[in-house]
């Protein structure tokens, strides 16, 4: 059986379904949910500005925001991801819309996930292949969509919810606990993106998230100046922390400046200032700089908000983690070329 299952390409392992899976998550995400609120807010904030024929960007947005188009893009995302052939990759799009439409993005996940490796089993073992393959991962993702979708998305936003709820009764320990996990999960190779909102992560806590994602991305960046240069800060600052994965499975040390940085500063948004963010931004921080769009989307375009999230987003985090990496340099617990990357 394993040896069949190899053969079409399902490898039953939990690093292929939690890490690769959740990864290409992120992408149909990122495709379609988020990019789709960047461009509604760009038209909505034009609109109240007075600037004239870009309402069309409020549709468009809002248009590509749609369940059925964000179960989609997730679907053949994750299939995509999988190396499904292509009768399976196309199928997988009414799979992942149809677990959207019941489950949400837990349940969309779910679903294109199995419908996928259901439908890899079945390719090309028939004559009748273009009918047996789009049918039955259409038919999986329709029975894993209805039965199982939905049950596991109520237990994920239950869990985001205890979440939320946690980090306003106890902000300063939930705060910076949030930070941490969520910092971690973005230089890891899994989607924090997609564990963010999964769980509909918000208010506060998403607020929490936020810094400690940035944290890791600015922190690293910063901290790794000297071994990378210009380019890798960018890379980092405004790409993403897993190009540090590596670095930091060989020594872990490394992780620890960003995420001192992290906990440190969580506590001033979730205690006194009241920072908060959406689910789309938690699990962001600087990339793309869509944690602080959808910052400005949560709170408002202020002044005040601005400069918050400058201190707790970026200066707060290159500075902590600067100070830190270089104390360690002075101890010989970091030595030069520990932090260097290959990004391009």
């Amino acid at each position: 059986m394993k040896a069949f299952l190899r053969r079409k390409g399902v490898s039953l392992s939990a690093r292929e379904y939690v890490v690769t899976a959740l990864s290409y998550m992120a992408l149909g995400l990122f495709a379609s949910l988020i990019i789709g609120l960047i461009i509604q807010t760009i038209g909505e904030q034009a609109v109240a500005l007075g600037v004239e024929n870009l309402e069309f960007m409020i549709d468009m947005g809002g248009y590509a925001m749609e369940t059925k188009i964000m179960g989609g893009a997730i679907g053949v995302a994750i299939a995509y991801g999988l190396k499904a052939p292509p009768l399976v990759l196309l199928s997988a799009l009414f799979a992942g819309a149809f677990g959207a439409e019941l489950g949400g993005p837990a349940g969309s996940y779910v679903t294109a996930l199995l419908a996928t490796e259901f439908g890899k089993v079945v390719y090309k073992t028939t004559r009748v292949d273009i009918i047996v393959t789009p049918f039955v991962t259409i038919f999986i993702g329709f029975v894993v969509g209805t039965f199982i979708g939905p049950p596991i998305n109520t237990f994920m936003v239950w869990f985001g919810e205890v979440i939320n709820w946690s980090t306003e009764q106890q902000p300063l320990i939930m705060g910076m606990l949030v930070a941490v996990l969520m910092g971690w999960a973005l230089t890891a190779p899994i989607s924090s993106l997609a564990i963010a909102i999964m769980l509909s992560i918000d208010g506060l806590a998403a607020g929490a998230a936020t810094i400690g994602c940035a944290a890791q991305m600015v922190g690293f960046a910063a901290a790794s100046y000297r071994d990378n240069g210009f380019g890798g800060f960018l890379a980092q600052g405004i790409g993403t922390s897993m190009l540090q994965i590596a670095n930091v499975l060989k020594k872990p040390i490394i992780i620890i400046p960003p995420t001192i940085a992290g906990a440190v500063l969580a506590p001033f948004a979730t205690v006194w200032i009241g920072l908060t963010n959406n689910d789309l931004g938690a699990g962001m921080g600087t990339s793309g700089l869509v944690g602080q769009i959808m910052t400005f989307e949560s709170m408002g375009f202020t002044w005040p908000v601005f400069w918050s999230m400058m201190v707790l987003h970026v200066v707060g985090p290159a500075f902590i983690s600067l100070v830190i990496a270089e104390w360690f340099r002075k101890k010989g617990w970091i030595k030069p070329g520990d932090m260097k990357i290959t990004y391009e």
